[in-house]
């Protein structure tokens, strides 16, 4: 990449470092200091003076270098967002929220990809030698040996749909319980009177709070308990799990771990069987992902709101005295015609 050389014209020629504070100072008629003083937080300068600064820093692209606050300082601003697999939308939406929200914080966002909650450890120790300031991560802490583990780093770390805290480790959760006592209601009063769910991976921790509120729910109707059939959180696994339940009389009434699950699940039902969601049964996803809108589906879901979530996950960052409980975040229901 060729660089640009400052000639007092104000224009730039190739081969020459970037512009720097000492170029804005002249081209603006002032002292070095006084452009450090404009870009600096709560920096003392006159408007006018500040009018030129910017004016001459415009001109010659000039960006201030974040490096001598962060050693006044001793934090650099940048806050990791650790991701597993992209197979799962809800991970790439996660990301997204992430971003806006460290965007909306004024922090800087470094991207790690892992293959499980297993992996944050290795993880983490590896973005300590980048000094970052904390991170965030949709990954799930699954045991209090892991949190224990993070914790030696001293590092803020917020994770979603987790319910392991520590004294560094922080979570904000869906109210993945009650929403599935919610469904559970909702398909017994669309007349559904045999119901079961469709599970996501065993070791995910808010799958266990959904269908554990499921069974809860269908319970107290009075409904005995629902049948439990293996999903893991997949398209193929949804698809399985259709085939498993149309080799009897499919129950009229199902709740999926997540909408993914849920697309595989009418997709086996209606090449199989031709049953049609809506019509031959009722069914309920979790997350509301943008297909879930599709016409194939129009699938009534639970809206996890995962800009809230990051959003608060960041907020949590910075105050490490919220105390070890879960900070939970209320799912919002979308009824669609499949319910």
């Amino acid at each position: 990449m060729r660089a640009w050389q400052f000639i007092p014209s104000g224009r730039w020629h190739r081969d020459a470092p970037p512009p720097t504070s000492h170029d804005v100072a002249r081209l603006a008629g002032v002292s070095q200091s006084a452009v450090s003083r404009c870009f600096t937080p709560g920096g003392s300068v006159s408007p006018a003076m500040r009018e030129r600064i910017e004016v001459a820093a415009r001109e010659l692209g000039y960006r201030p270098s974040r490096l001598p606050g962060m050693m006044l300082s001793g934090k650099t601003g940048i806050i990791a967002v650790v991701v597993g697999s992209f197979e799962n939308p809800f991970y790439t939406a996660t990301l997204g929220a992430f971003t806006r929200a460290l965007k909306a914080a004024d922090r800087q966002v470094m991207l790690m990809q892992v293959d499980s909650d297993l992996a944050l450890d290795d993880a983490v120790g590896e973005l300590e030698t980048y000094r970052v300031d904390g991170v965030v991560s949709a990954l799930a802490v699954s045991s209090p040996e892991v949190a224990e583990q993070l914790d030696r780093y001293q590092l803020p770390i917020v994770t979603l749909n987790s319910i392991v805290s520590s004294e560094w480790v922080r979570v904000v959760q869906s109210d993945n319980r009650a929403a599935g006592v919610k469904a559970a209601n909702l398909l017994h009063e669309c007349g559904a009177a045999s119901l079961a769910y469709v599970a996501g991976a065993p070791d995910s921790l808010s799958q266990m709070d959904r269908q554990r509120g499921f069974i809860e729910g269908v319970e107290a109707l009075g409904l005995g308990s629902p049948r439990i059939v293996d999903g893991n959180y997949t398209y193929e696994g949804g698809w399985q799990a259709g085939l498993e339940l149309a080799k009897d009389d499919v129950p009229q009434g199902l709740f999926c771990a997540n909408d993914v699950t849920a697309f595989g699940v009418i997709d086996a039902l209606r090449r199989t069987r031709g049953l049609e969601a809506g019509r031959d049964y009722r069914i309920i996803g979790y997350d509301n992902l943008s297909a879930a809108r599709w016409r194939g589906y129009d699938l009534t879901s639970f809206d996890q709101d995962v800009d809230e979530m990051a959003r608060v996950a960041v907020e949590l960052l910075d105050t490490p005295e919220a105390g070890l409980n879960p900070v939970e975040v209320c799912a919002t229901l979308h009824r669609r015609t499949s319910c």
